[in-house]
């Protein structure tokens, strides 16, 4: 297995439990402090702050198994049966490929004065380093004919081996962490939620039009806008981002 160089040290036996607040808790590396919820990305292979952005790389792989890895891999697992939304599944022609994602985002989010349409490829990133899509197969064109394609963690590749979820991140939220636990951050800098709130499903009118809300959370005791996943279209983002996005690379 290739040896991972990590300029920051991140707990691989760390609990993703919302019990524990770790807005004000900081690490340092590099030329500034990295808050301590970003260790929470354990798929990253470094993260590191020059103290107005925060920079995420990670392979984009997903830590989980899948039928779209080669067979010899050791996460390759064959599928067959229903996948998100009750829906038949049927395999796509890509394969899954480890590649070189830079995702930089403001270590300070705020709310922009003009929100911009999320564009399609990554838009954000997920605690396993895989790489978060809107809610879209293509321009203005809606997953209805992609859904079919999602494995059984709810992701799928795209031409060039890039895996990504347009949808809950089904490894994360039942086997990593919980439906109410973080998962992950857009790339204005705003955290993203899972399904469930206070006990209860999130649902669309429970939030505003990019899929989100203001109040605290368990991570961030003090508030902060954050969007949530649920499993009724928009998914993930509504009508843009928020905040202000930073930059992804590959």
């Amino acid at each position: 297995m290739r040896k991972v160089s990590f300029l920051l040290v991140i707990p691989m036996f760390m609990s993703f439990s919302c019990k524990k607040s770790s807005e004000s808790t900081t690490t340092t590396t590099g030329t500034a402090a990295v808050p301590a919820i970003y260790q929470k990305i354990y798929g990253a292979s470094s993260i590191t702050s020059d103290g107005t952005y925060i920079t995420i790389k990670t392979t984009g792989a997903p830590d989980h198994k899948s039928p779209y890895y080669a067979v010899g891999n050791a996460l390759y697992e064959n599928f067959a049966g229903t996948t998100f939304g009750g829906v038949s599944f049927s395999k796509n022609p890509n394969s899954i490929s480890a590649l070189n994602y830079t995702f930089k985002i403001p270590l300070n989010p705020q709310v922009a004065s003009n929100h911009a349409a999320t564009p399609l490829g990554a838009i954000g990133v997920a605690l396993n380093g895989v790489p978060f899509y809107n809610q879209y197969a293509g321009p203005n064109t809606p997953l209805t004919n992609e859904i079919m394609s999602f494995d059984q963690y709810w992701g799928h590749p795209a031409p060039g081996g890039r895996y990504h979820y347009h949808v809950e991140p089904l490894y994360l939220t039942t086997v990593k962490a919980s439906k109410s636990a973080l998962m992950g951050f857009l790339l204005d800098g705003f955290p993203v939620y899972g399904p469930e709130e206070n006990g209860a499903l999130v649902t669309n009118a429970m939030l505003d039009a990019y899929h989100g809300h203001t109040h605290a959370t368990a991570d961030y005791p003090n508030g902060i806008y954050h969007y949530h996943i649920n499993a009724t279209d928009p998914y993930i983002n509504g009508s843009g981002f928020y905040g202000t996005a930073g930059t992804v690379t590959q």
